[in-house]
């Protein structure tokens, strides 16, 4: 896993759109990566709903979320929309997992992300990463909101 105080490599990769997101156009913001197994999964879902809740708090601060996992765009939109969240999915489909790798949170046994978060300060260096214990772990908002006040006491 990526540890904080490193530069968060960059990427780019497309949205459920197919709109290219690369972390470069992302800087001046505090960015939180959400690395997720794979959409329409139990887990995954009810781990998207839950950020979801908190996403408008997120973006009074100026933070912006977004969703990776290996699954393609089109996979991506279909889970958007069934789910009804607008946290933005990126799909690290191909090569596969590219990113995901990059960033220390690919489970080479199942092909797919760990359950993980980054959080990538506005100069793009990696403040904060959490990696679950277990596929069946969601992390906390509370985590992520705990991360931001350390930054901000930082």
């Amino acid at each position: 896993m990526i540890e904080p105080g490193t530069r968060a490599p960059d990427f780019s990769l497309p949205d459920q759109d197919g709109d290219e997101v690369s972390l470069a156009s992302l800087r001046g913001s505090t960015v939180v990566l959400v690395f997720y197994p794979l959409d329409f999964s139990p887990v995954c879902t009810d781990q998207l709903n839950v950020y979801q809740e908190i996403l408008p708090e997120l973006e009074e601060e100026d933070v912006r979320m977004y969703g990776v996992s290996v699954d393609s765009s089109f996979s991506h939109k279909a889970f958007q929309r069934e789910l009804g969240v607008s946290i933005p999915l990126l799909a690290d489909f191909h090569p596969k997992a590219q990113v995901t790798k990059l960033f220390g949170v690919y489970n080479e046994e199942r092909g797919v992300a760990q359950r993980a978060l980054v959080m990538i300060a506005p100069d793009g260096v990696v403040r904060w990463s959490y990696v679950s214990q277990g596929p069946l772990e969601i992390p906390g908002a509370n985590l992520i909101f705990d991360a931001l006040e350390q930054a901000a006491a930082a």
